[in-house]
């Protein structure tokens, strides 16, 4: 079993430290320093550290894809096929709290799982979402500064890890999913700021859903250039020869083959959209700007904040029923769009009080 550290809310050293006390094996993964394989333990849900959300169990491939990503302080970015929750709960540990998080999946069952993970590694500014890709660009155009597309794929490349797989894909092979990539990724595009950088990823190997993807995006969106990915080892280099064009850009994709590399099979691809940012070309391009609550009805939190904590959370407050939010500024008015979390949910107002969530919890240090 492989995990990742939540950089967010501990360091490598100290879940070590405490994985070992409860006395779990821990031994550091040679590719990334915050992931480590764990053995000589019963049942994880008991670890007190994963009920903190200090780690996440991931395949070392996966890890990979949030990795070359690259998000920074303050970015805003979307997970486009979010579910379960690995690579956008490693995106917003690295989003350091600042900026916005966008995570989507248009499976509602597994968007709530994804809210789940979401919570528990206390990330609090998101928008966890439940919808087709073509609804959330009417509203987010030209918004993000990075992208991530973890495509539904026909998953070839997780055959040797689940047999179940096999019978999927004579059900559902490349064709069939090859044109929801490419409808996700056209839609995607239209989301991405000029300058903005998408990676696209599957679990696959398929031509097809990979190079054959990616060619079909650049050929609608001539100002997309592959752009090279780190050298690492166990990777492979893309292949032009299976594409139309034959461009030896097509070199600068990655396969991961899983006898070259200790995790399941995948394939990354990283693209730049050429043109400079316009000013303001995030608050122009949104369907209306969210409007938030009264001070009034914040009264009883700010009481609440006053009395217990060290810090002074901004954003916009929203209120649902008894139920108070705040989301990250310069979001979209939500009226239409499935909504599952609009921010970090605070708790819940009572009569002259204020009741705090678990999300509050949990997205909160001990020196908050």
């Amino acid at each position: 079993v492989t995990i990742r550290c939540n950089l967010a809310k501990t360091t490598p050293e100290n879940l070590k430290e405490s994985l070992q006390k409860e006395g779990v094996t821990v031994t550091p993964h040679p590719y990334l320093s915050y992931a480590f394989w764990i053995q000589d333990y019963d049942h994880l849900s008991e670890l007190e550290s994963f009920q903190k959300g200090e780690f996440y169990v991931q395949d070392i491939s996966s890890m990979q894809v949030a990795e070359w990503a690259e998000p920074k302080e303050g970015d805003y970015v979307i997970d486009v096929c979010a579910a379960p929750g690995g690579k956008a709960t490693e995106l917003g540990a690295k989003l350091c709290g600042e900026g916005v998080l966008v995570a989507n999946d248009i499976s509602n069952s597994r968007a709530k799982g994804l809210l789940k993970n979401i919570e528990v590694f206390g990330i609090g500014n998101v928008l966890v979402l439940s919808e087709e890709p073509g609804k959330i660009e009417e509203y987010f155009t030209e918004y993000f500064d990075k992208i991530l597309i973890d495509a539904p794929c026909s998953g070839e490349g997780m055959f040797r890890k689940d047999k179940k797989m096999v019978k999927a894909w004579e059900e559902h092979g490349p064709e069939f999913f090859a044109k929801i990539q490419r409808s996700i990724v056209t839609q995607a595009a239209r989301m991405l700021k000029p300058g903005g950088m998408m990676l696209y990823s599957t679990c696959t190997f398929d031509p097809e859903e990979n190079e054959g993807t990616i060619e079909y995006l650049r050929q609608q969106y001539p100002e997309f250039e592959i752009k090279e990915i780190r050298p690492y080892e166990g990777f492979a280099k893309g292949m032009p020869q299976v594409t139309e064009s034959k461009e030896p850009a097509f070199e600068k994709t990655v396969r991961i083959w899983p006898y070259k590399m200790h995790g399941e099979g995948h394939y990354l691809a990283v693209l730049q959209k050429s043109g400079e940012t316009q000013e303001n070309v995030r608050t122009r391009s949104l369907y209306g700007i969210q409007k938030g609550i009264s001070e009034k009805d914040c009264r009883v939190w700010r009481e609440f904040e006053k009395e217990n904590l060290n810090v002074c959370l901004d954003g916009t407050f929203l209120k649902f029923g008894d139920q108070i939010y705040v989301a990250p500024k310069e979001l979209p008015a939500l009226q239409g769009l499935k909504v599952l979390r609009p921010g970090l949910h605070l708790g819940t107002l009572k009569k002259d009080r204020f009741e705090p969530s678990h999300a509050l919890a949990l997205a909160l240090k001990p020196a908050d």
